[in-house]
């Protein structure tokens, strides 16, 4: 408490019991008084990991066992995002292979069909909006075999310093072997959002009609991050549940020039506790 009392002391004279500065000081002691008196709490939340972070200054401002190493449902995908495109072209057209008949029967899907042929593009927008476990596995396929590109993301862990992270589908099924933290899933977002910015600008998109065309259905996509509806500001990222992972989300925020970036992991509430925890970081002053 010592430091309080003297920090007190410097800050609010009046207060501590000292004697006032002399005159020109005592303003500028009071604004700053009142900006440390001003920052919230930290929030209270239910996850099992989470962690925020000011994408501005790279600086923390909340995390809760954001090392610990959990399921980490379909926010694996912005890793099978990230490797797909530096092997793919974004209107490169590539065909849906029949594989995708074998994911589980409650799989989220876009809703491709074995043998139609759509852009990269296209099937990123299916991928982020839809979290479509069969755009998934055709961006993995189209790029090379399938173990073939989960070594590839394993290596790309490695080379971005994710040191609570192993791959083992490019979906992201439970599975024992497969786990990350909220710590290595904001770092593989900040990846993706400075190399392929306009890749991730895609999941901003509340909802989208792709169009028929000589290869492909029309397909109509809905955004399944409720926060780009309704929590101002909203530009982004990945949702992802599964039993063993429980809700997950990665969501990124701009307000008046801030860029934020959280990830809750294991959340009974995800959107309601990522919104809490954007609220205190726009409310925090940037470290």
């Amino acid at each position: 408490m010592g430091i309080w009392l003297l920090l007190l002391a410097l800050l609010n004279p009046v207060v501590a019991g000292a004697s006032l500065p002399a005159t020109g000081s005592s303003t500028q002691a009071v604004e700053v008084y009142e900006l440390v008196r001003a920052a919230p709490a930290p929030p209270s939340i239910r996850a099992r990991s989470a962690i925020l972070l000011d994408l501005d200054t790279g600086g923390v401002l909340f995390q809760l066992d954001a090392h610990g190493r959990h399921a980490p449902a379909s926010l694996l995908k912005v890793a099978t995002a990230l490797v797909a495109l530096e092997h793919l072209q974004l209107d490169q057209v590539v065909t849906v292979p029949a594989s995708i008949n074998q994911l589980p029967w409650d799989s989220t899907r876009m809703g491709l069909r074995p043998g139609e042929r759509l852009t990269v593009r296209e099937l990123l927008y299916g991928l982020f909006l839809n979290s479509g476990n069969d755009a998934a596995i055709t961006l993995a396929e189209a790029a090379m075999p399938r173990a073939s590109f989960i070594a590839l993301m394993n290596a790309k862990a490695a080379q971005l310093g994710l040191v609570d992270t192993h791959f083992a589908n490019p979906i992201g099924l439970d599975d024992p072997v497969q786990y990350t933290s909220a710590a290595d899933l904001a770092r593989t977002s900040i990846a993706l959002i400075t190399r392929f910015p306009d890749v991730a600008a895609i999941a901003s998109t509340p909802s989208l009609t792709l169009p028929a065309t000589a290869t492909h259905h029309a397909y109509v996509l809905y955004n399944l991050n409720q926060l780009i509806r309704t929590y101002a500001g909203a530009t982004g990222l990945k949702t992802g549940w599964t039993g063993r992972a429980g809700g997950c989300l990665i969501a990124t925020a701009t307000r008046n020039g801030r860029h934020l970036l959280v990830v809750v992991m294991g959340s009974p509430s995800i959107f309601n506790e990522a919104a809490t925890l954007l609220d205190y970081g726009f409310a925090t002053p940037s470290p």
